[in-house]
């Protein structure tokens, strides 16, 4: 069953610590997680690098949040952004709101001029928006099928993907 957010929207000053929490709730759960989620999400906002943030709502509460900040291709600024993380509350999760969130949250990336967008995550997931995984993106040890790309456009440049460095932040 899906649920309709009652609205989606920017961040907006206020937002920071539901959306620190929601993202602490949505992934303590996941086996993959290492519990850096939230901080990340802290130190793209402190550094800048937080292009584009986005809430789902229902009724008052936010029960969403996706993200996205510049990535680089062989250390080169392309006008390419990174998705991630994105976190729906686990009340909510498979009912449609995270991908709502996607959608919305690529859309507004290629209306402000992107060339495209790059993440590591769940093939079977973000191929149904697009993505791709055929090698032309690599992130060191993590496998080809994870390191996915969405060109808007032109084609995706190939080498090596890098994010900013606050995806480097530790639990």
């Amino acid at each position: 069953m899906q649920i309709r957010p009652t609205q989606i929207r920017p961040e907006q000053p206020g937002d920071e610590d539901a959306i620190h929490d929601l993202t602490v709730a949505a992934f303590a759960p996941m086996p993959y997680s290492q519990g850096t989620e939230a901080p990340i999400i802290r130190a793209l906002r402190r550094d800048g690098d937080l292009t584009l943030s986005l809430v789902a709502l229902h009724g008052p509460d936010i029960i969403g949040h996706i993200a996205f900040s510049p990535v680089t291709i062989d250390g080169r600024a392309e006008g390419w952004f990174g998705l991630g993380p994105v976190s729906v509350h686990p009340g909510f999760q498979r009912r449609g709101v995270g991908s709502l969130l996607v959608r919305q949250g690529l859309g507004a990336l290629k209306a402000q001029g992107a060339k495209g967008c790059a993440l590591i995550g769940d093939p079977d997931f973000y191929a149904r928006f697009g993505f791709a995984n055929d090698g032309r993106l690599d992130y060191g040890e993590v496998p080809a099928a994870y390191v996915q790309w969405l060109a808007f456009g032109a084609p995706c440049p190939r080498g090596r993907l890098g994010f900013s460095p606050a995806f480097d932040t530790q639990p």
